[in-house]
């Protein structure tokens, strides 16, 4: 079974070492090597990684990779079935991974639920609401039938966040078709030249809840499996900054 997962990274980190984890340095065009592939070779969008985040090395993977069943994860967040005290030995291996694609053609990882918030509400609390109306007229205009399924993701209290994924390659590709013509259409409507650095990565913000829309329209079915983070978490700063952002309107200025 061919399966390649593209770990998303920066910078050089420690890397699983089974084969089925291709790590990619997304972002690459005009960098200097970090001993990883690269996301600038083939078609590519890897200059959009300001914007676009990992979703870079998502474009790559679907345009480049020649696999039964493409993934992303992150050097910094590893999906996993069982974890163990050392969390590179917790990440999903190759023999627990063809357990699960034996019954199944998408993996996620568990839904990160907000309780308090809709997924909506969250990001006009923390970002700008305005960018998912933008996203949705895009949607009513150039594919209208998503939209009973994007309103419903908006209402709903939870999402398979991160970009992360492992799919049947067919999938993938019907999944990355779609969603980078939505974002491609929004980049041309959202100007990006007076924000931040951190408030300018929106696209690959906005594509963590469009994948959930993708799924449920076109009622594919999936399993959730657990992730393991590779550094702390800092959750009481995450806590805060949270409850910041519902109740004193304060947004988000970094990543927490």
């Amino acid at each position: 079974m061919n399966i390649k997962i593209i770990v998303a990274t920066h910078k050089p980190y420690q890397m699983p070492k089974d084969d089925i984890y291709l790590p990619l340095h997304v972002g690459k065009a005009g960098k200097a090597d970090i001993g990883f592939q690269g996301d600038d070779t083939g078609e590519n969008i890897s200059e959009k990684n300001p914007n676009f985040c990992e979703l870079t090395g998502l474009f790559w993977a679907w345009k480049n990779l020649d696999a039964d069943y493409i993934g992303l994860a992150h050097y910094r967040r590893h999906f996993t079935v069982k974890r163990r005290k050392d969390k590179f030995e917790s990440i999903l291996t190759r023999q627990q991974l063809e357990h699960l694609l034996a019954s199944n053609d998408v993996i996620l990882p568990k839904r990160r639920n907000y309780y308090i918030e809709t997924i909506y509400s969250h990001y006009d609390h923390t970002f700008d609401g305005s960018q998912l109306d933008k996203t949705r007229s895009i949607i009513e205009k150039k594919c209208p039938e998503y939209l009973p399924a994007f309103d419903k993701v908006m209402r709903s209290r939870g999402a398979h966040m991160f970009n992360m994924f492992i799919m049947k390659k067919e999938i993938a590709d019907g999944y990355c078709q779609w969603l980078f013509d939505i974002l491609f259409e929004l980049e041309k409507e959202i100007d990006t030249s007076g924000m931040t650095p951190f408030e300018a990565r929106l696209f690959g913000r906005i594509s963590e809840m469009l994948l959930d829309v993708w799924l449920n329209k076109n009622n594919i079915k999936y399993k959730e499996i657990g992730y393991v983070h590779m550094e702390p978490v800092h959750w009481d700063k995450k806590i805060s900054s949270f409850l910041k952002a519902k109740f004193n309107e304060k947004k988000y200025s970094e990543s927490i």
